[in-house]
């Protein structure tokens, strides 16, 4: 049987296209390993909300991913599928998102009657820290961040909002800033009051000592500081939050199956392990004097 060019490149080409998709294959198999590898150690239900920076492959233009409406449909449909015996354990890495979507997982979390575990490898922000709070433990890595959970309208704070009513006559305020001000209060308030509901919880146990609870809803939702400012591990515990600090290490494994996808030269690049002192070279001594 005699190939010829045509043959061999349409052969090529069948395995260039099939390639992709074979890969694709391999990395959601690996991913579904190590979650039940996962379940079976801590003998829970594991559920993860990954957010990465992916690309439209038509034009490459960068979308940014976060918290929407499907993840809550099916964040919810994993919690109910869980029995009540069963803790959750839920792995987060998300900027955010919408306050409807990111609620409904809250309140799905806090009324779940086992133990719920967030796990925050590396960040979680705005309402992935509202997630974090419906918790009973929050366990991070060293140098993870949580962020201030105060709503947004727009493109403006809304204790900014409030900051420009206080600090100008009202007579030298437009009708829409006034607006968007009474919109700012009422979610302000609606904002807190969902907060200190979250640190309240005490299903199956009492999470935060009562006497925080105040600290950490002025200090996540006022507008103290600015809504991408990060806080870290230490301040997170000083505020009184459930924190433990330590991930184990099947957690760094799952992350490393859901890669950012590269478009060209890759902006971080090193060796993959463990780093070994090298023996010293020699010193040298300088040129031999003749």
């Amino acid at each position: 049987m005699n190939f010829n060019f045509f043959d061999l490149f349409w052969v090529f080409l069948i395995f260039s296209s099939l390639q992709p998709w074979w890969q694709r294959r391999q990395l959601e198999y690996r991913r579904v390993k190590t979650i039940q590898e996962f379940e079976q150690e801590r003998k829970s239900r594991v559920i993860l909300l990954i957010h990465r920076q992916e690309s439209i492959s038509l034009l490459g233009i960068p979308l940014s991913r976060y918290i929407s409406i499907e993840d809550s449909e099916q964040v919810l449909r994993a919690i109910r599928l869980t029995p009540d015996n069963v803790p959750i354990d839920l792995i987060l890495h998300t900027p955010g998102g919408l306050v409807l979507a990111t609620e409904q997982i809250a309140r799905a979390l806090i009324r779940h009657p086992s133990k719920v575990t967030v796990f925050v490898p590396h960040y979680a922000m705005s309402g992935g820290t509202m997630l974090a709070l419906a918790a009973d433990e929050i366990v991070m890595d060293a140098n993870a961040v949580l962020g201030p959970v105060d709503p947004q309208l727009g493109n403006m704070p809304a204790a900014s909002i409030l900051q420009v009513v206080t600090e100008k006559p009202i007579e030298k305020i437009d009708d829409e800033t006034l607006i968007m001000a009474d919109l700012s209060k009422k979610a302000m308030n609606q904002v807190q009051r969902f907060v200190r509901t979250l640190l309240k919880d005490d299903i199956p146990e009492q999470k935060v000592a009562p006497e925080d609870i105040e600290k950490i809803v002025d200090t996540l939702t006022s507008g103290k500081i600015t809504h991408d400012c990060p806080i870290a591990v230490e301040e997170a515990t000083e505020l009184g939050l459930p924190v433990t600090v330590g991930l184990p290490k099947i957690i760094y494994q799952l992350m490393d199956l859901y890669p950012q996808p590269q478009g060209g030269r890759p902006s971080v690049q090193y060796i993959p392990m463990p780093y070994k002192p090298y023996p010293a070279l020699p010193e040298s001594k300088g040129r031999p004097q003749e």
